[in-house]
């Protein structure tokens, strides 16, 4: 094994550069380096750190775990080198050229982005923030690989490398038609609760991003011994508010996206009729972002900017 005598630093950023991109055409093409060199340099990690580091999957590279331990280590080493060397500087939003990109549902799109939008433009003029689609159950990965900087999920188990911060809690709203016939016929007006019997007799249309036809709703409905009839699944919520103004189906919705699009959306919003424990939404990072200054201030933004949607984390049931 290698000393710090005698190991050439310089082989700790063609590493990161391998980890990051698991291709030695890939690395040397963001270190400005040749494949062959790239190659020699990783001959020469081997041997200086006793392991294989890399084997060949495919056309790429899958990381030893002895490489996939020393990831996130050597990312935060190599930025407080970074730091080290160009100095303190104090982050100024006004000249910041940051990129980002925020992987979360439409909901965000919605409640979100447009008063980001607004507050860039004031305070942070030349950031660019793209709001890319959700990966389901590949939240960790996406960090992980650059993919995302931020994603916007609901509370959840995650890895040691990530780390989170609860941003806003939210109860569900059921969402019909306005004037839904069978509701009006049952004399239940908006921002009463519907009868268990209507909600589960009516067609449901479901938000799941992976197809899946049970949700939070159903797990609520279970407890008290009763089901409903999902008869169609949509990947966005926008997908769910469109397709249930434009027929007799209804959805349950988080109540801050019910209540904001209600009045455009030609919709109605009810209570349910069973208690549904409320979702509760974080904001997730690879923790090699944590110190980053222009990360540190986006993440504050959101933060800022989710906190009226907040219904807190412990709800009322309905």
């Amino acid at each position: 094994m290698a000393n710090i005598t005698n190991f050439d630093l310089n082989l700790l950023r063609v590493l990161d550069a391998l980890l990051q991109h698991h291709s030695t055409v890939r690395a040397g093409e963001h270190l400005g380096l040749s494949q062959p060199a790239v190659s020699a340099a990783l001959g020469r990690l081997r041997s200086a750190l006793g392991d294989e580091l890399f084997f060949r999957r495919g056309q790429g590279l899958e990381p030893t775990h002895f490489a996939l331990s020393l990831e996130t280590p050597l990312r935060e080493t190599l930025d407080r080198v970074e730091a080290l060397i160009h100095g303190a500087k104090v982050f100024d939003p006004q000249t910041a050229q940051a990129r980002f990109r925020i992987s979360g549902s439409d909901f965000f799109a919605e409640m979100l982005m447009p008063r980001l939008a607004d507050r860039l433009s004031l305070q942070a003029p030349l950031m660019l923030v793209h709001l890319v689609d959700l990966v389901p159950d590949s939240y960790a990965d996406t960090l992980d690989r650059y993919d995302v900087d931020v994603a916007l999920v609901p509370e959840m188990d995650l890895p040691d490398r990530i780390e989170s911060q609860r941003i806003f809690g939210s109860s569900f709203s059921v969402i019909a038609r306005r004037d839904h016939p069978r509701l009006a016929r049952a004399g239940v007006a908006p921002g009463a609760v519907v009868p268990i019997d209507l909600f589960c007799d009516i067609g449901h249309v479901l938000f799941s991003p992976e197809g899946k036809v049970a949700a939070m709703g159903d797990a609520a409905l279970a407890r008290v011994g009763r089901a409903r009839r999902v008869v169609m699944t949509m990947a966005v919520f926008s997908g769910v508010y469109r397709a249930v103004a434009g027929s007799d189906l209804i959805a349950l919705l988080p109540t801050q996206l019910a209540e904001h699009i209600a009045p455009h959306a030609g919709i109605d919003v009810f209570r349910p009729p069973m208690p549904i424990e409320p979702a509760q939404i974080c904001m997730i990072w690879h923790r090699r972002n944590t110190a980053s200054p222009a990360h540190s201030w986006l993440r504050d933004q959101i933060v800022d900017l989710m906190a009226p949607l907040d219904e807190g984390p412990d709800l009322p049931a309905p």
